[in-house]
């Protein structure tokens, strides 16, 4: 990289860096003045408040970090060329025969970059933070109590329950029912409180549901993933329903990479399977969408050299929210079964595709 190209990366990077730290701060603040009283309704004690805050927005920050990358990106591209533009800086390199398209090649390097983080957030960081990120804010213990929906294991067993409570890991009354080719007929059993252990190396009783209080008392024959204890006592040996699989909300797949969307799109029980297959989708033209709106708003800013820097930006906003308004138009299309999930995800693509290089190739040089 020549002297000019380090000076506007950097520059970029600065951009970035302001514009990253402003929108999440703004973010965070009037989110937590709007719920303050949430964070203080079941924790007693300013320190302890202000831990629970701490550690609620330490996740939420890379939440929000993922939902505004692309915007992020636009504007510190944005601002990065319009400061130059405002400081008489890029008509020297014009008139010594520099072109505009490779007076910007650090800024356009710099946002692949920064958008190549924002993918890195999606597929490593956010689904190993999803349990933080789905809980709520004024249930800091995991006291709450939660619903339960109905799930499927792989062997076709059906579990599904009233109500839970994470803290304990308990459910209260959960409904199993085990399907005819594993007892010669359908049995529906109801247990009365049923706790979750996690998998552990050294229990055999690890990875499954204890059920106490269970209706029938006694099964014969009786399923093999159900171990009896004592009667109405059970063990139910599970590979997939755990505690969360039972309570998590419905938009608990949005926290998911992508390999696991690409899984969960072949298992026949799962749920919102159209919203699933437009996400899945979406996070393929993410990078292509998020390259194609820097273009797009640097284009709207050179194509007129003449035009003043802050009507420049003023346009590039408007388009930036026409963008993002297609874009979300195309999601709820597809999340409606209304057009198919590879056509919500590829359909602002095709629209805005050839719109940015016609306005691309328009720029002065």
């Amino acid at each position: 990289m020549k002297l000019l190209d380090r000076s506007l990366f950097f520059a970029y990077i600065r951009a970035y860096l302001i514009v990253l730290v402003c929108l999440l701060s703004l973010y965070v603040i009037l989110d937590l003045f709007t719920n303050l009283e949430d964070f203080a309704q079941h924790v007693h004690g300013f320190s302890a408040i202000l831990l629970h805050i701490g550690r609620y927005y330490g996740y939420r920050v890379l939440q929000y970090f993922d939902r505004l990358c692309e915007a992020i990106t636009l504007l510190a591209a944005m601002f990065t060329v319009a400061w130059i533009q405002r400081n008489n800086e890029l008509m020297p390199l014009l008139s010594a025969g520099v072109p505009t398209r490779r007076v910007i090649r650090p800024v356009l390097i710099g946002a692949a970059v920064m958008l190549g983080l924002g993918v890195a957030n999606q597929e490593f960081v956010i689904p190993r933070i999803a349990d933080a990120l789905l809980a709520d804010r004024d249930d800091p213990e995991g006291d709450k109590t939660l619903p339960v929906q109905g799930a499927f294991e792989p062997n076709g067993v059906h579990l599904e329950g009233t109500k839970a409570v994470r803290r304990s890991g308990s459910i209260a009354p959960l409904y199993i029912t085990f399907p005819e080719q594993m007892t010669g007929g359908l049995v529906h059993m109801t247990v009365e409180q049923a706790y979750f252990s996690p998998p552990k190396d050294d229990s055999k009783q690890g990875g499954g549901w204890l059920l106490t209080g269970a209706v029938p008392a006694t099964l014969d024959p009786c399923p093999p993933m159900l171990e009896q204890l004592d009667p109405g006592q059970y063990f139910l040996h599970v590979q997939e329903v755990d505690f969360d699989a039972l309570t998590r909300k419905n938009n608990w797949f949005t926290f998911t990479s992508t390999m696991k969307l690409w899984e969960l799109l072949f298992r026949p029980d799962a749920k919102r399977q159209a919203a699933v297959a437009v996400l899945f989708h979406m996070r393929i033209t993410r990078p292509v969408l998020g390259l194609l709106l820097v273009l797009l708003g640097l284009s709207l800013i050179l194509r007129d050299q003449n035009r003043n820097v802050f009507i420049g930006t003023g346009l590039c906003l408007i388009m930036c929210a026409l963008f993002f308004a297609a874009i979300f138009a195309c999601k709820q299309l597809g999340d409606s079964e209304y057009i198919a999930p590879a056509l919500a995800a590829w359909l602002p693509v095709l629209a805005f595709g050839p719109l940015t290089f016609a306005w691309l190739d328009a720029i002065h040089t």
